[in-house]
């Protein structure tokens, strides 16, 4: 059982590292820090309930079950812990942020105090590793602290799972689907573990055994809901490293032509820099780049290749792209070739640079993919395949 349980708080901890990459910027948004505390004291709940760290425990303090106390204010520390994330989730002034964080921290501080009193008010002289529940269920104050860390986690569950069907009503995509993870992990954390310890109790109460429901069916259930609410919270940020790493990729056409021209620092390299980052460098380096190149621009390349696009019938926003790629080729040659800018250059707006985001450059980057097929863009013909479009643009202007 200890293998389980510390496998849970392996993946649950893990979670936290990947979620939070550069500490110095975590620590100062709220919502990352309380997803990482929530995270983290999941883990160490995993940690504290091992049968194996409970003897370890146990044996350095010399008090006979001193690991159930532990390991029953770290569940209503993380119970805690996850209602103060769904506070700072759904956001809101400031000021009642913080009082209602306080509020929550003021009531599961006193659960946790409640728990530590309780079991020094206690009889519990024999150490039970796995099924101290059910054992002391008749016990006076243990039965009572019994209760309290399972009604206080249950509350913060079932609270959880309630905010993530609102939310999930309010979103769509990758945030939808590990909303629902999370639901999924909580439900199954409220249902499976505490629902389950709480019959087990209740089966001692009336004389029966169902001490199974509290030592074998919850911790795998238990753990199965860390497996799921860790795979909630990576989800959204899985995807969006995801489609990084696929931006990434199809600029490089982009990157290539302009790459001997920009004047931004060289970004960091090393395994360690995620796909967001390598996507970020590249875009403000392309950036920098179509500045310097910018009074190189050929107006009378992009005219004769639009109009040449229109003719063969593309769309307006392809032409638009297919002559902008030409008469980004063409002066990034002149600036190679360190000619002397063109007689009709003038101010002209990109398209990459009057959209938010990667997908204008995206757009160019493919426009570029695919060169023409018989002349150059230098002689003004438009590209035979040309990219996809994604909205009708207004007419470029040439001041």
């Amino acid at each position: 059982m200890s293998l389980v349980v510390y496998l849970a708080a392996f993946v649950f901890g893990m979670t936290s590292v990947l979620l939070v990459r550069r500490p110095r910027r975590a620590l100062r948004n709220p919502l990352a820090v309380s997803t990482c505390v929530s995270i983290l004291l999941g883990a160490l709940v995993f940690v504290c309930a091992a049968p194996a760290t409970l003897a370890r425990v146990n044996a350095l303090t010399g008090v006979p079950n001193f690991g159930a106390p532990l390991t029953y204010g770290m569940i209503c520390a993380y119970s805690c812990a996850v209602l103060v994330l769904l506070i700072n989730w759904r956001g809101g002034p400031r000021p009642l942020v913080r009082r209602l964080v306080l509020r929550c921290v003021a009531v599961y501080g006193v659960l946790v105090a409640a728990v530590v009193v309780l079991f020094a008010l206690a009889d519990a002289r024999t150490e039970r590793l796995t099924d101290l529940d059910t054992y002391y269920a008749g016990t006076p104050f243990m039965r009572e602290m019994i209760l309290l860390y399972l009604l206080g986690h249950a509350a913060s569950m079932l609270v959880m799972c309630a905010v993530c069907v609102k939310w999930a009503r309010e979103v769509s995509g990758p945030l939808r689907t590990g909303l629902r993870l999370i639901m999924a992990g909580a439900l199954i954390d409220a249902v499976g573990f505490v629902a389950a310890k709480c019959v087990a109790v209740a089966a001692r109460w009336a004389g029966h055994d169902l001490d199974f429901l509290s030592t074998t069916v919850a911790p795998p259930l238990a753990s199965l809901a860390a497996l799921l609410c860790s795979a909630g919270y990576l989800l959204p940020s899985a995807v969006a490293q995801w489609r990084a790493w696929a931006d990434h990729r199809r600029l490089a056409p982009l990157w290539d032509l302009v790459r001997s021209v920009s004047t931004a620092p060289k970004p960091p390299t090393g395994w360690w820099q995620l796909p967001q980052a390598r996507l970020q460098w590249r875009e403000v380096s392309i950036h920098d780049a179509l500045l310097v190149l910018a009074p190189y621009f050929d107006h009378r390349v992009r005219q004769r290749v639009r109009d040449s696009a229109l003719r063969a019938g593309h769309p307006p926003h392809q032409a638009r792209l297919a002559a902008e790629a030409a008469m980004l080729t063409d002066a990034a040659r002149r600036a190679a070739a360190r000619e002397e800018p063109p007689e009709s250059a003038g101010s002209y707006r990109l398209h990459a640079t009057e959209v938010s985001g990667t997908g204008g450059l995206v757009e160019l980057a493919q426009a570029l993919h695919r060169p023409p097929s018989r002349t150059s863009a230098h002689d003004g013909a438009a590209p035979s395949s040309l990219s996809g479009s994604l909205s009708e643009p207004e007419e470029p202007h040439v001041a």
